[in-house]
């Protein structure tokens, strides 16, 4: 599985050195060299956050904060120059799931980042041992026909897991309200297509933070 990291470090040397090991681990990885820049993808989350404490504008616990409020899921590793205990304690009672004092070795890094990241997420895999989809923060169940939030359950309708596995194996294509219609309803099904937009209010409800695109005048689209 190819994960999805967001690192906020403002040394750009650091950045580009801790960058390119996490690519070497086959993960997709989108650096910020300050808090205001990465502010901006909070609400496009990845899979795991790596912070620096110590940022020029917005320091690392206002930028947990923030992404707490949005996705309270997804894991952070906190990275600060700083050793103090209080630091290590106020980090994870704010939501951090690790800390690491600078100076550290890349690879160790990569040793917490890979350890988190099956502690959250591989280990939903390995219970269910049957295919499943991520659409961040979300992990779909194709054969159970479910959905969790990190440990918590999201209860669908047989319909709307319906559309939302349409979208999830159809993602980044722009679908017609006919085609939605056709594909939950069948091709017989004889009524307004404003069924779909009713399904995708109540879809969009349910999972805040799937990214639906409506396409006014056509359909949707997952992005």
């Amino acid at each position: 599985m190819s994960f999805k990291i967001y690192l906020v470090e403002d040394d750009s040397n650091l950045n580009s050195v801790l960058t390119t090991y996490l690519q070497k681990e086959g993960w997709q990885v989108s650096s910020f060299l300050n808090g205001e820049s990465a502010r901006k993808v909070i609400g496009d989350p990845p899979h795991l956050w790596i912070l620096d404490i110590m940022l020029p504008d917005i320091d690392g616990y206002q930028l947990i904060k923030e992404i707490k409020a949005v996705s309270p899921g997804i894991p952070v590793i906190f990275i600060s120059a700083r050793d103090a205990d209080i630091d290590r304690i106020v980090g994870l009672e704010i939501g951090s799931d690790d800390y690491l004092s600078k100076p550290f070795l890349p690879r160790e890094l990569i040793i917490r980042t890979r350890k988190l990241l099956e502690r959250v997420y591989m280990h939903l895999a390995k219970q269910d041992k049957s295919p499943a989809l991520m659409i961040l923060p979300y992990y779909v169940n194709e054969t159970n026909r479910t959905v969790k939030s990190g440990e918590e359950a999201v209860e669908l309708t047989s319909k709307e897991f319906d559309l939302l596995l349409f979208f999830a194996k159809n993602k980044g294509r722009a679908l017609s309200r006919e085609q939605i219609l056709n594909y939950i309803w069948g091709e017989d099904y004889f009524g307004s297509d404003r069924l779909v937009d009713d399904l995708v209010r109540r879809l969009r409800k349910k999972m805040p933070e799937l990214r639906i695109e409506t396409m006014y005048g056509y359909g949707y689209r997952l992005v």
